[in-house]
């Protein structure tokens, strides 16, 4: 509260706030209304405090400061810390870390149209922020407003399954469809229609993610659904060395490679027996207010099945498609470090079991697991592990064809 009292002191006393108001009342009105039904104007956080006080005319505009997460910590410093240590704000490092990222096409990576449309949320430095700016696309810097939307930053909006519908959809993390077809979302938009009443139980993503509103945001697998340490089953042991070689974390003789410390950065999975029952404790103490924990526990070790299954249809067409590498049935993409597919670089992909493989592994083993831990029977087996069968069915057809035609 004196963090408030003070901020509100600093820039209120500028007396721009009605100034702003009644120029943008002009000049992006949208914006004026989102702001005047938002708990900051009833709170007096007018523009300047978020903006400063350095633009007060048309002529001034490159003044306006545009918030980050640090602008957002000066009033709200506890999500701010909770969310810097969390997965989302990783999005933006993990994205520049994929090197399909830089090969897409201008208009889409400094338009943020195409995954900088939802891997902007995430800490920036100063050197990338200015990069951001100069090319024109330094807006949504604060990274807090991918969920509580500018300029009403309503937390109620933000506890909405809705709220992560734009980023949680699609091609190969299409979470809110598992979600929002489940027994779990169907229940919950029964509530929001009023057809079940308020007091039924039904949870959002925020309820199994966002556990007590932190937002930290993290899963017990990641989202690669791979971990440390390595399984005692045998085959699954042997089957996830072979998918971190495609992933190229290991080199083809199983040895780290540079990628593994961008992993780690990135925090995508759980590199130790201790962070991976972390996250699985919390969320069986979610499942717990409202099922038994014998229920909750038995459900979620059934996803760690799953992800066994289809690691062992993964690592034999990652192996088919290594094969045809090393026999010089296609040519390695020159971009590949190793004699291996780089299951993160499908934009190089250049014939149609590639193809293939990439698909299966970012769209079909994703919805594989993701489906099973959503509670979605469709999702997990049609368009998930049934998926993968024919995946690997077509590449080991395809393999065939190439290599008898390579023989003639």
């Amino acid at each position: 509260m004196y963090r408030l009292i003070a901020i509100i002191i600093i820039f209120g006393s500028t007396g721009l706030g009605q100034e702003c108001v009644d120029c943008h009342k002009q000049v992006t009105p949208g914006i004026v209304a989102d702001w005047q039904l938002s708990r900051h104007a009833q709170n007096a956080i007018d523009c300047s405090t978020c903006h400063g006080s350095d633009h007060a005319s048309a002529d001034d505009v490159s003044q306006v400061l545009i918030p980050t997460p640090d602008t957002c910590s000066n009033c709200h410093p506890t999500q701010v810390q909770q969310f810097s240590a969390g997965k989302h704000a990783f999005g933006w490092a993990s994205m520049k870390a994929m090197p399909t990222f830089h090969w897409q096409a201008m208009a889409m990576t400094e338009g943020m149209k195409g995954c900088g449309g939802c891997h902007k949320l995430g800490l920036k430095s100063e050197d990338e922020i200015k990069e951001l700016k100069a090319q024109g696309a330094g807006f949504g810097l604060a990274s807090c407003d991918a969920c509580h939307t500018r300029h009403t930053f309503s937390k109620t909006e933000a506890q909405q399954p809705q709220a992560c519908q734009t980023c949680h959809m699609g091609f190969d993390h299409p979470q809110w469809e598992m979600y929002s077809a489940s027994k779990h979302g169907v229940r919950y938009l029964l509530k929001q229609n009023g057809i079940l009443p308020e007091s039924s139980s039904a949870p959002t993503c925020q309820t199994c993610h966002m556990q007590e509103g932190n937002h930290e945001v993290r899963t017990a697998w990641g989202f690669l659904a791979v971990r440390l340490p390595m399984p005692a089953d045998e085959q699954w042991a042997a089957d996830r060395v072979i998918l971190l070689k495609g992933l190229g974390v290991l080199d083809p003789e199983g040895n780290p490679t540079a990628r593994l410390e961008v992993v780690k950065q990135a925090q995508v999975a759980r590199l130790s027996q201790e962070e991976f029952d972390a996250e699985r404790n919390k969320m069986i103490g979610t499942c717990r207010g409202c099922h038994s924990e014998n229920f909750a526990r038995a459900e979620l070790e059934k996803g760690d099945q799953m992800i066994r299954e289809a690691d062992r249809l993964m690592a034999e067409a990652i192996e088919i498609v290594a094969g045809l590498y090393a026999d010089g049935v296609i040519k390695k993409p020159e971009s590949y470090t190793y004699n291996y597919p780089d299951l993160l670089t499908f934009h190089d992909a250049a014939t149609p079991v590639e193809i293939k493989l990439h698909e299966m592994h970012l769209e079909h083993r994703m919805r594989t697991f993701q489906g099973t831990f959503h509670a979605n029977p469709d999702y997990a087996l049609w368009y998930g592990w049934a998926a993968m069968k024919k995946s690997l069915t077509a590449i080991r057809h395809l393999a065939g064809e190439m290599r008898s035609a390579d023989d003639r």
